[in-house]
């Protein structure tokens, strides 16, 4: 049987077509996914088969994968991107999309995606919280500076230390409502550090455990933090298999448009985690400073021209995520090679 369910959090649609690609079910269930595999489990007593379930994509695709693979032969999920390419129709309802997918399920035409175990999931959450955890110390001291400069103020050197931070909330401010927005400010980002250092401390002990990111930091430049984003987001290097898709997977390849013997290329797509992209782009530039070899790969992008450096950082960037899937699929430690 080949089941597909457009799924949401209220509200799913099945559709369910037999080995001929018969329709044989469809229903519409009320009310959360524990409803949707209730269902799923009286629609396999009924028909007493083997079952193929599809759907696509969303937020908690991971959890549900893991409980439909718990009762079923084989769970796909579908990626929502190229769905769109796929099936771009104006009549666009639930039961429609149900229907859709249960029939490329049939077809075996279904675009996956890669779904980690849960400790990966997890993982790759934690380290997109710390990111989130980054981004808001970062809006606190955009907000801390600019309210010192509204009221023509200008704060010491190393304002982000204790000492910064002491005089920050003895600074005299000219109305109780300001300061209090100081304070209140103030109060964020102290809160802050404490809450990264943590997650920090459980990143660290997690990535002892997987030697791929002790492997990665032997490139130069290459720290930590951007070891276990590319480890944890790649997980199993074997997936792909040419490293050149590394560089679509990440989004760090420009957008074609070939016609008629015209090439056209864009920006990037940006596609994919861009968590990893940031991290790797930063790591780009260090790598550059202390790298022969990738400074030379640098400056051969670049062509000498300043106008270029962007293109040339990017082009860095893409060749270390190549280097980094080789360094993991044959396990050998970085080489400096001019």
């Amino acid at each position: 049987m080949y089941v597909g369910i457009d799924v949401h959090l209220k509200r799913s649609s099945i559709h369910v077509l037999d080995e001929n690609g018969k329709q044989v079910h469809a229903d519409t269930i009320r009310g959360s996914r524990i409803k949707v595999l209730a269902e799923l489990e009286k629609v396999k007593e009924k028909f007493g088969e083997k079952m193929a379930v599809c759907f696509e994509s969303s937020c908690g695709a991971g959890w549900f994968h893991d409980q439909l693979a718990a009762i079923v032969e084989r769970v796909v999920v579908a990626h929502p991107g190229q769905l769109r390419m796929i099936f771009r129709a104006k009549r666009k309802n639930d039961r429609v999309d149900a229907k859709k997918l249960a029939t490329l399920l049939f077809l075996d035409q279904v675009p996956p995606v890669y779904v980690p175990k849960p400790e990966v999931r997890a993982w790759r959450e934690l380290i997109e919280h710390r990111q989130g955890l980054i981004r808001k110390r970062v809006r606190v001291k955009n907000e801390l500076r600019a309210l010192l400069r509204t009221q023509g103020m200008e704060g010491p050197r190393g304002l982000w230390t204790k000492a910064g931070r002491a005089w920050l909330r003895a600074a005299g401010l000219p109305n109780e409502l300001t300061a209090l927005k100081r304070d209140i400010l103030t109060d964020e980002l102290e809160a802050l550090g404490p809450q990264t250092r943590r997650v920090e401390k459980a990143l660290a002990e997690t990535a002892k455990r997987y030697p791929a990111v002790t492997l990665l930091r032997t490139i130069p430049g290459v720290g930590i933090r951007t070891a276990e984003a590319v480890v944890a987001y790649i997980d199993n290097p074997r997936r792909f298999t040419k490293t050149e898709r590394i560089g679509s997977y990440f989004g760090v390849v420009p957008c074609q448009n070939e016609s008629a013997g015209k090439n056209r290329l864009g920006h990037i797509t940006k596609q994919g985690p861009g968590t990893v992209r940031k991290l790797v782009a930063e790591a780009a530039w260090v790598s550059i400073r202390r790298s022969p070899r990738i400074r030379a790969f640098f400056e051969r992008v670049m062509h000498g021209k300043k106008e270029r450096k962007k293109i040339a950082l990017v082009a860095t960037a893409h060749h270390l995520l190549r280097v980094m899937l080789g360094m993991l699929k044959t396990g050998e430690t970085w080489r400096e090679v001019a």
